[in-house]
């Protein structure tokens, strides 16, 4: 796709060649407080109703041919429940104000209990803004603060110590301050509110700043076309170094070295003096206007090349490893906006931002990736970062999607270490005399249980949950069932019971007909009801829980 990254709204395409300098050029400045052409956000309400738990629930993967062919047996009439019970947890929308209601999420950074959402405008306006998210209570999404930029696009941000540092480009020949395009602003946060009273600004040559991120003591920013990648003093922005290259779309830090992805030439690393190290020469159209990422993953480093999907690289050697193909093409996609954007690592997962293509998982096996599929998601993903348990995706007009992982935790894996692990249809029934047991972390289609059923885990279930009369169903760890547009039901018939240690969330109704049981084991439960819980005579519900909506 054509991204909204804006690295230049117009320039000439000719490209200079790369060259370094030693010493800082003149035209990097800093700015205390110069600009007025900031709107703070302060309508509650509005916040508030930027949240959406409209498509919150359990998410599908649209699986690669090969790997779904293994998951129907012989036969091919019975479908094996598919890994990776994911779920979205919240949409926030994108911003929108007079003049600035085109909006798009650029870029997303995290820390703590916090995730901070940039973004810009498609087309040749200079406007952006940014978002402050409390992620503290991963039921309940709040967006806490929200900044307007009038006069400029904000392409990155980075969180580090109290300051979100974002990067983008501003018209200098409208702005009295600005004496280049690519802008650096240091603004401070607390307690998720954005400070406008301290902030700090620097300026460097190239079209659009494109990228910043904090290394120790210093914030590290690319610019676009005729660019520089620019090491900054990151307490008060004074410029330490600088480095001119062709057209820079993104910066990585590994721990020890420097990775900056020049779409004129492939991956540049350089050391802390931003002397040159190595290089790996890529030959990928990247495009214009168009963002691209690149991260370390172990030995590899894995880069954002448009149509060809992600290419993986070994870090050292600069040996080509191979290309992590875009898994889909929507039909109704105009050409060029199936691309990579960005690509994330954690730990054995690696997530692909592909525009129109959607956000695609591949798992990390015997050294090399192997795609799972693509995440049933709406919207063009720009960008992606995942940290913990937790995806983050930067989708355009369809702003800031939050996407749970559901990984089991580890302590139940330990106490549930005996039983099996489930491997089997995705449509799991349980009959009267049967009594099942398994471990592990799937998606199902649907449950139905006569007997009983006992899951340690993780778990999602997309369509319903039945438990006939006299069936048990417990679980220990974590299920989600159903979608909020799309709810389905939890039903316990007469005599049946749901037992639960851990959390429990149901994109439906919870149905306790005449003589049902459920009980809460623990003092942890948590139980996230999206609609209603109805009781039959003689019902029980019993044990400590925290009902998050109230539904009880």
């Amino acid at each position: 796709m054509k991204s909204t990254l804006s690295i230049k709204k117009t320039w000439l395409m000719a490209i200079a060649a790369t060259f370094f300098v030693a010493s800082c050029s003149d035209e990097t400045t800093v700015f205390e407080n110069p600009e007025d052409n900031l709107v703070n956000e302060t309508n509650q309400s509005k916040l508030d109703n930027s949240v959406s738990f409209e498509r919150a629930g359990v998410l599908d993967i649209y699986e690669d041919p090969i790997a779904t062919a293994k998951r129907f047996n012989l036969t091919g009439k019975t479908e094996e429940a598919g890994d990776y019970p994911l779920s979205l947890v919240a949409q926030i929308a994108p911003p929108s104000f007079d003049n600035g209601e085109n909006l798009a999420a650029t870029h997303v950074a995290l820390d703590g209990d916090y995730g901070y959402v940039s973004y810009n405008t498609v087309g040749q306006d200079y406007v952006g803004a940014i978002d402050v998210i409390d992620i503290s209570d991963p039921t309940d999404p709040r967006v806490t603060s929200r900044l307007y930029y009038t006069n400029a696009d904000l392409n990155s941000i980075a969180y580090h110590n109290g300051y979100v540092y974002v990067a983008g480009g501003v018209d200098s020949e409208q702005s009295v301050t600005a004496t280049a395009n690519s802008l650096i602003a240091k603004i401070a946060v607390s307690g998720g509110r954005l400070n406008t009273s301290d902030i700090t600004y620097g300026f460097q040559e190239g079209f659009n700043a494109t990228d910043v991120r904090i290394v120790d003591n210093k914030a590290i920013v690319t610019s676009g076309q005729d660019g520089f990648v620019v090491v900054y003093d990151k307490n008060d922005l004074s410029a330490l170094n600088e480095a001119a290259f062709s057209d820079l779309r993104s910066v990585a830090y590994s721990g020890s070295e420097i990775a900056v992805l020049d779409a004129a030439q492939g991956v540049t690393f350089l050391d802390q003096s931003l002397n040159v190290t190595r290089s790996i020469n890529i030959d990928s159209d990247f495009g214009v206007d168009a963002k691209r990422t690149l991260d370390f993953s172990n030995e590899n480093i894995v880069v954002a090349e448009g149509t060809k999907g992600a290419g993986v690289y070994n870090a050292t050697s600069g040996s080509f490893v191979e290309y992590l193909p875009i898994l889909t093409n929507p039909e109704n996609a105009e050409p060029g906006e199936i691309v990579t954007n960005g690509v994330a690592v954690n730990e054995d997962v690696l997530l692909m931002a592909n525009g129109a293509g959607g956000l695609s998982l591949s798992e990390s096996k015997d050294g090399s990736a192997v795609g799972v599929g693509v995440i049933e998601l709406t919207g063009s993903i720009n960008y992606v970062t995942s940290k913990g348990d937790y995806i983050f995706a930067a989708s355009g007009t369809k702003g800031f999607q939050i996407i749970k992982l559901n990984r089991p935790d580890e302590s139940l894996v330990t106490r549930c270490e005996d039983l099996a692990a489930y491997s089997g249809s995705s449509s799991l029934n349980v009959n009267t005399g049967d009594d099942f047991a398994y471990r592990g972390s799937k998606r199902f289609n649907n449950l139905n249980i006569g007997g009983n059923l006992l899951l340690c885990g993780s778990w999602t279930v997309k369509d319903g949950v039945n438990i006939n009369q006299n069936g048990l169903f417990e679980m220990n760890g974590t299920i989600v069932i159903g979608r909020n547009n799309r709810q389905r039901n939890v039903t316990i018939n007469s005599g049946a019971t749901l037992r639960v240690e851990g959390n429990l969330t149901i994109y439906g109704d919870l149905v306790l007909n005449e003589g049902a049981t459920v009980e809460f084991i623990g003092d942890d439960s948590v139980v996230n009801i999206f609609g209603n819980v109805t009781k039959g005579s003689n019902t029980t519900v019993e044990g400590t829980f925290r009902d998050v909506r109230g539904a009880f």
